[in-house]
């Protein structure tokens, strides 16, 4: 059984936070750049090129791209030839982001509760989902999730007889409700299927893929395209202020689910899509 000690983990988890936060990733800037080439909009344009502009800034100058650093999410592929030792995993995960959101300048964002809301000044709890997988690999995939556009995101129990239209239906009035709130251009997050813990969890999921991936399975891949295509019809544009390009990618997940039901979640992204993954 291969060892992996909580100090290796604290360590590469600071290391994400911070890094995700000062260096958009290449799938996101090359994005930004084809969006740029394609928008008619003079000022969706200057947006756009505003945008790369600042991510630009943020490299260069090791800040973060944004004043929200999001609330750290996590999801965790665990071989199940590992042994953790030297202390729990979800504290090492939280460790790491205490020590990151610290020695990286990033804002604090977390309440401890959400009633009395009392900054925990760590940014901690992480949420952090886990999923045991075979050999001996630790796979770590991080998100900062600003919550302008989290407050965006939806949730409907649809109908089997609703079928694909009531699918586009729904994500179409989400982002069309969302308008310029959670920054765009966006990236739109799809979970169908399980249940409706489950499809939340799976929308969330599709926002950690690279931008310019598709899901395998070839109807999804074209759900995918025809639904970045009818968002992109609707003239939102960058930042809300009308254009062609409202958002980046669609990434749906899905799952088997009952024969009664079919759950449709939605989380969307801001253009500051920051995600990144490391293997240990």
């Amino acid at each position: 059984m291969r060892k992996i000690n909580v100090s290796e983990i604290i360590d590469k988890v600071k290391e994400m936070c911070i890094k995700a936060n000062y260096e958009l990733g290449e799938d996101v800037l090359k994005k930004l750049q084809s969006a740029k080439d394609k928008e008619q909009s003079p000022i969706g344009k200057d947006i756009l090129d505003k945008l790369i502009w600042n991510a630009n800034i943020s490299k260069d100058k090791q800040m973060p791209m944004c004043q929200d650093t999001g609330m750290a999410v996590f999801f965790v592929e665990i071989g199940q030839d590992i042994y953790i030792e030297g202390g729990n995993l979800t504290e090492a995960i939280n460790e790491g982001v205490r020590r990151g959101y610290k020695e990286g300048f990033l804002r604090k964002s977390v309440v401890n509760d959400p009633i009395i809301r009392e900054n925990t000044m760590d940014n901690t709890p992480a949420i952090i989902h886990y999923d045991l997988v075979e050999g001996d690999r630790l796979k770590i995939s991080f998100a900062p999730k600003g919550f302008g556009s989290e407050n965006m995101s939806g949730l409907k129990m649809l109908k089997p007889s609703d079928g694909i239209e009531g699918i586009k239906k729904f994500v179409l009035d989400v982002v069309k409700n969302a308008g310029a709130n959670p920054c765009p251009p966006i990236v739109v997050g799809v979970g169908i299927g399980g249940t409706m813990e489950k499809a939340c969890i799976l929308a969330k999921k599709a926002l950690f893929r690279k931008i310019g991936e598709f899901n395998p399975i070839k109807h999804i891949e074209k759900l995918e395209k025809e639904l970045l295509d009818e968002i992109n019809k609707t003239g939102i544009g960058p930042q809300g202020l009308g254009g062609d390009v409202t958002a980046l990618s669609v990434n749906i997940e899905v799952f088997p689910t009952h024969i009664a039901g079919l759950p449709v979640a939605v989380n969307i992204n801001c253009h500051a899509a920051r995600h990144m993954e490391v293997e240990l």
